[in-house]
């Protein structure tokens, strides 16, 4: 099926509100391309702000699916019964995907992609619509959203959270470029990118309000109206604060929570993260 055949069923079917055996067909069409990569929520378009487009009639497809879904009991010999729509069960894997899913309560749904060479810690959750790239590893306890585009020989450490942005549709889903190094408790939300080999300290919190101050570059990098927060290529980022404005915050010495960027990469960086390689 072409591209343009494919959007255009999704547009049609995203109008109907009722549920029927042709609808149903093309969901799983869908969710199979979805389910293998051939299509994904967001691709990169150097015309776009922030070098990524949001295929919106993908977030759609997605949609589809889970109106038309039915509630039904799941059974899990490990972990006890749930109930979720029957169109996005747990992913089908194999040993021929060449992932290595930990045991100890990953979830995976259908609907997410996953490459050869992954890593998946446990408990990790990956949603719907969700793509990471090959050789990426996400530790204990992490979270990739819906529809979430992380890259190749990322790093996600454990307690860190990929945001999901599945509403509104033409929304741009969190962007993690490849070799990127999260580190634990992080939490990136609300469309945020985040360019090749940055990396985000510990605690670091990004989101479409919180500006991020470049302490090498003197600039303040922050989400506008047509452009969402980026965070440059080779980015050092950890935690700060910076004074709260007015006389109240003077009096009380209050300071709000800002990221800043204290260095780029260099080799004594890149050091620090050679163990990587030895743990995939």
């Amino acid at each position: 099926m072409s591209r343009e055949l494919l959007i255009a069923e999704i547009e049609k079917y995203y109008e109907i509100h009722e549920k029927n055996p042709e609808v149903a067909s093309f969901v799983e069409r869908f969710l199979e391309l979805l389910d293998i990569g051939e299509i994904r929520a967001a691709e990169h378009d150097g015309s776009s702000p922030g070098g990524w487009r949001v295929n919106d009639w993908v977030k759609k497809g997605i949609l589809l699916a889970f109106r038309i879904g039915e509630l039904v009991k799941v059974e899990d010999a490990c972990s006890g019964q749930f109930f979720d729509k029957h169109t996005l069960p747990i992913k089908d894997i194999s040993e021929e995907d060449q992932i290595r899913v930990v045991p100890g309560g990953t979830a995976i749904r259908r609907g997410a992609y996953i490459s050869k060479g992954v890593v998946i810690m446990p408990p990790s959750y990956v949603n719907v619509g969700a793509y990471i790239g090959e050789d990426t590893m996400l530790d204990s306890h992490s979270l990739v959203g819906s529809c979430a585009q992380v890259g190749r020989k990322v790093h996600v450490s454990a307690g860190t959270q990929i945001g999901g942005v599945l509403e509104p549709v033409g929304a741009l889903p969190v962007i993690v470029e490849d070799e990127v190094m999260i580190g634990g408790n992080c939490g990136i939300y609300e469309g945020a990118i985040i360019r090749k080999r940055a990396v985000i300290g510990a605690g670091c919190i990004l989101t479409g309000s919180t500006p991020v101050y470049d302490m090498v570059k003197g600039r303040i990098y922050r989400k506008e109206r047509h452009q969402p927060l980026v965070v440059p290529e080779g980015a050092v980022v950890v935690p700060g604060s910076r004074k709260a404005s007015g006389d109240f915050a003077a009096k009380n010495n209050l300071s709000i929570y800002t990221p800043m960027i204290v260095k780029y990469r260099d080799e004594k960086t890149d050091a620090a993260t050679v163990l990587e390689e030895a743990l995939r």
